[in-house]
């Protein structure tokens, strides 16, 4: 519809002889200003230096193919609403059944490669829920701007060559010589869940007593490898079970072993970007608008976690994506002007990095939070979430929100098969449309080429309601993209879930009229296409029964 309206308004002003470069068509807020609407005559009045009511008036008396309209009006200073014939719209719901990928998607990035980095947790721990909220929305937006257009990289960024690694392995060393009976102590800013003694366990089962009287220091590098290897594995497991895969996994460790993060500062350098003070080396910071120059290399010649993430930049930039995207937790949101200086310091507009910041969750258990892991110790893991109510619950309910916004999430509703449950609510109409076939098979109706039903009987209100909406994925899925916003499938199909099925209650598919019939099938074709191109994005399954 969108595509139409956008063709026939431009053909108006071919004939007016107006120019303009975007014609900006929107879905109106309120059913009754109609199935479009355009503000386009507003524009156009500081241009042409005429009321845009006139203007408006102009276009509309202009337009060739005003059959395909039940409606056209004028509102308030110059919108111009559209309301759609039933015949155009009948026509249009035959295309989405006919060609729904055609029909649904829009080939909005033209091939253009995108990256995409997001979770990125550090390898110390078991993942919690914030780490499975940033997976969900990386997942969801990578699927999304694939089916865009896009050719999109996934990547994980493993943070594996800093201190909080090195702390990882010492508190798995004392507990591995807790285990062999020999006091030592565990440090006070160590890792204490009950996963460090899990992996302390697994050394054990390997080498016996073998380190029992070694100091830390001589086989730190043992025990630190051996720990977050083993916990990267465990990581990896669990975004799998969330149906979660990477293309690529970055080692931090690589950065520094195959010299990038040397390439990196003598980059930098070589364009008047380091400076040494006080024993240490800086990154001019402050000649890209962040509020004071960054520390690189300590004065003990240890190098600082930004270092090793310009080196990690550096290496995107070079892949020559043409959008990089960073998926972090809420609490780095001062850290993005840091790496947007060394974007801009690279060579590049800091545009050319868009970070995407997601707030932490709140787990509830009827209404009251829920704190203690018994794995983890300190936060709940997604594990155990994933455990209790499944990966398209968990991942369904973490896009019900922009992820920018806090999130509840009770587990108690989660679970429940009623309307309280957003996911339930949604997969459950696939499941009664994939019934309601099924019933009609049984009845020997034929249920091929619906294409070919007539339409024109699908008169009643909230069927035309669904039609409309239906027709509007299109447009809805063209701002997802472009505004790299993939809750807004989540509220589409929550929205066209809450028409169908008061419409299922209300209204028999399978009646004794076999046109009627057909006709109703039809419809429910189309809500189940688009219901599934949904889940494909989001990244959910499509139960043929619950």
């Amino acid at each position: 519809m969108k595509k139409k309206l956008q063709s026939l308004i431009q053909e108006t002003f071919k004939k007016l002889n107006i120019t303009l470069p975007e014609v900006v068509i929107e879905l109106p807020k309120e059913e009754s200003f109609g199935d479009l609407a355009t503000p386009v005559a507003m524009p156009l009045s500081k241009i042409l230096k005429r009321p845009p009511r006139k203007i408006a008036e102009e276009i509309i008396n202009s337009f060739e193919e005003k059959d395909i309209f039940e409606n056209i009006e004028i509102a308030g200073p110059g919108f111009i609403n559209f309301t759609f014939s039933k015949s155009y719209l009948y026509s249009e719901i035959k295309n989405l059944i006919k060609d729904s990928t055609g029909f649904l998607r829009n080939n909005i990035g033209k091939g253009e490669r995108v990256h995409i980095e997001f979770v990125s947790a550090n390898p110390t721990g078991p993942l919690h829920l914030g780490h499975g909220r940033g997976a969900a929305v990386g997942a969801a937006l990578s699927n999304l701007l694939e089916a865009g257009g896009y050719k999109v990289e996934r990547e994980y960024y493993i943070n594996d060559a800093g201190k909080q690694v090195k702390l990882l392995g010492l508190s798995v060393f004392a507990r591995y010589k807790n285990l062999l009976d020999i006091d030592y102590p565990v440090p006070d800013d160590g890792y204490k869940g009950d996963y460090i003694g899990d992996i302390a366990q697994a050394i054990v089962r390997e080498n016996g007593k073998r380190y029992s009287d070694a100091a830390f220091e001589d086989v730190a590098d043992f025990f630190t490898d051996f720990s977050y290897k083993l916990m990267l594995k465990t990581v990896a497991q669990d975004l799998k079970a969330f149906g979660i895969i990477f293309d690529m996994w970055q080692s931090e460790r690589e950065l520094y072993e195959n010299n990038d993060v040397k390439k990196a500062i003598d980059d930098l350098k070589i364009h008047g970007y380091i400076y040494e003070k006080d024993g240490a080396v800086w990154f001019r910071a402050t000649d890209f608008e962040d509020d004071k120059d960054r520390v690189i290399i300590k004065q003990d010649g240890e190098y600082t976690y930004f270092t090793s993430d310009i080196a990690y930049h550096r290496k995107k930039i070079e892949k020559k994506f043409d959008e990089l995207i960073d998926i972090w937790g809420a609490d780095h949101h001062g850290y993005i002007p840091r790496i947007q200086a060394v974007i801009q310091a690279l060579g590049y507009p800091k545009e050319s990095l868009k970070v995407l910041l997601v707030q932490m969750v709140t787990l509830l258990r009827g209404g009251k939070p829920v704190q203690m892991s018994k794995r983890a110790g300190e936060f709940v893991t997604l594990k155990e979430v994933l455990d209790e109510v499944g990966a398209d619950t968990t991942k369904f309910i973490f896009l019900t929100r922009r992820p920018d916004s806090h999130l509840e999430f009770d587990l108690e509703v989660a679970k429940a098969q009623s309307a309280e449950n957003p996911v339930f609510y949604v997969q459950y109409a696939n499941a009664r449309i994939n019934s309601i076939f099924a019933h009609a098979k049984e009845q020997g109706i034929r249920i091929e080429k619906l294409e070919e039903a007539d339409f024109s009987l699908l008169s009643a209100p909230e069927e035309l309601r669904i039609i409309k909406k239906l027709l509007s994925y299109p447009m809805v899925f063209e701002g997802a993209v472009i505004a790299h916003e993939p809750h807004r499938i989540t509220f589409y199909l929550q929205e066209l879930a809450g028409m169908f099925h008061p419409y299922y209650h209300k209204y028999k598919v399978v009646t004794d009229d076999v046109n009627l019939t057909a006709a109703r099938l039809a419809l429910c074709e189309a809500i189940r296409i688009v219901l599934r191109d949904g889940f494909e994005i989001l990244g959910l399954s499509a139960p043929e029964r619950m």
